[in-house]
């Protein structure tokens, strides 16, 4: 064999060589904003789960608690026609991009893992476009949660609160030892998230419901939202004056540090607790936020799957939402992010008190028609209509307006288009 064959022959060996290994590999990128530190620790044991079945993890992370920055970068992804395997979508958005024509049925993998058995229909049906599986549930939140260091309420003489009036006093007693009342986050879903949990304090879930699901013009402008925003001026007063900005995980810290007695923030909280060594029960406690004891407002993370076109990522995108709702994950996900698995049938064994209270409340609250979805964290309205309505919380957070003026401004927004 001469020497130019020779290397021709060694050349097209190797590429050959490199295309086997290719195919023997196939990836998933996933675009997600799991980075806070339970986060991060979480989605790891995916990727994991995913390299032991012989496939490429391509990790896509964007910083940024709510997901706003996650969904431009989605958005441009889509744009230029090369979207990520699966991104971390949720509620109402699913069916935005359902009606995009971008999504990937996954009925074989949902068949194959009896996932209509295994889910709560108010689960599946958000998983779904048309009555096809677009999308896996990762877990279930409940956002209305109350987060406490109890050290601080033993320093400040205070006590556990169940209504707003304790809660009142708690803090200013808080603030009167010297510590922040409230830990806080003065981003806008930050904001909200605490705007939603204060109407389902003083409104109940029917108000709730008739005001932040259905956007009912007289629920939007009458006595008991104007009653929601004066309760939540009140809560701007035990606000340190460094909250803005600050991203909800440092919150927390304040928290587990006892720099801060309390946090209005959703089930996530905890999985900073646990990834701080703290015990649930012991170190800090989860309580219903003031009022909201018989509710369950819900937040469900979830994996969109996107229209790949090569068949071996087609294959490893069922793979992966097969991973996702497996027992192994949706236990070892939950226990570290601080969530509850979304399937049924998972042993409560691992799981803390904090845990198998949300699991009992979920039960409790769905029977009791008062398992709401959250609107601060995209469950309950369209992005237009939530965008709009966060956009007035934040501007009442952040300025001297007025309940009334906020009401009003509320029920513009509703009619956003």
């Amino acid at each position: 064999m001469k020497i130019k064959q020779l290397k021709f022959f060694l050349a097209a060996a190797g590429l050959a060589t490199l295309a086997g290994v290719a195919q023997a590999a196939p990836q998933v990128e996933v675009l997600h904003y799991w980075t806070s530190g339970g986060e991060a620790k979480s989605i790891a044991e995916l990727k994991k789960m995913m390299e032991a079945k012989g496939v490429v993890w391509k990790d896509f992370a964007v910083a940024g608690g709510a997901g706003e920055n996650a969904t431009t970068a989605l958005k441009a992804r889509v744009i230029a026609s090369s979207p990520p395997t699966a991104a971390q979508i949720k509620g109402p958005a699913i069916q935005e991009w359902g009606n995009e024509g971008v999504l990937a049925n996954i009925d074989s993998a949902a068949t194959a893992g009896k996932w209509d058995s295994l889910l709560p229909p108010v689960i599946s049906n958000v998983m779904k476009y048309k009555g096809h599986y677009v999308a896996a549930p990762v877990n279930v939140h409940r956002v209305n949660w109350l987060w406490i260091n109890p050290a601080v309420l033993t320093k400040a003489g205070a006590k556990t609160p169940t209504n707003f009036d304790e809660f009142f006093a708690a803090a200013d007693k808080i603030k009167k030892a010297g510590l922040v009342a409230i830990a806080h986050g003065g981003q806008p879903w930050q904001d909200t998230t605490i705007f939603e949990t204060v109407v389902l304090g003083v409104g109940g879930a029917d108000f709730y419901n008739k005001s932040l699901v259905k956007l009912d013009q007289a629920s939007l402008t009458g006595p008991t939202m104007i009653k929601s925003f004066e309760t939540l001026a009140k809560i701007k007063t035990y606000i340190d004056k460094d909250a803005a900005g600050r991203d909800w995980n440092l919150a927390t810290a304040m928290v587990i540090n006892g720099k801060a007695g309390m946090q209005f923030m959703g089930d996530w909280a905890k999985g900073e607790f646990t990834a701080a060594g703290k015990v649930a029960g012991k170190d800090f406690l989860c309580v219903a936020a003031p009022g909201t004891e018989k509710s369950f407002t819900f937040n469900i993370d979830s994996l969109a799957m996107f229209t790949v076109k090569n068949p071996e990522e087609q294959k490893a995108q069922l793979t992966l939402a097969s991973a996702v709702m497996s027992p192994e994950f949706q236990e070892v996900f939950n226990l570290n992010k601080g969530s509850i698995p979304a399937r049924a049938n998972i042993a409560r064994t691992k799981f803390d008190s904090c845990a198998t209270k949300s699991m009992d409340d979920m039960a409790a609250s769905n029977k009791g028609n008062a398992l709401l979805p959250s609107l601060a964290h995209g469950m309950a309205l369209d992005s237009a209509k939530a965008g709009a309505i966060q956009d007035v919380v934040a501007k009442f957070m952040n300025s001297t307006m007025t309940p009334q003026a906020a009401v009003q401004a509320l029920a513009k927004a509703a009619k956003t288009q």
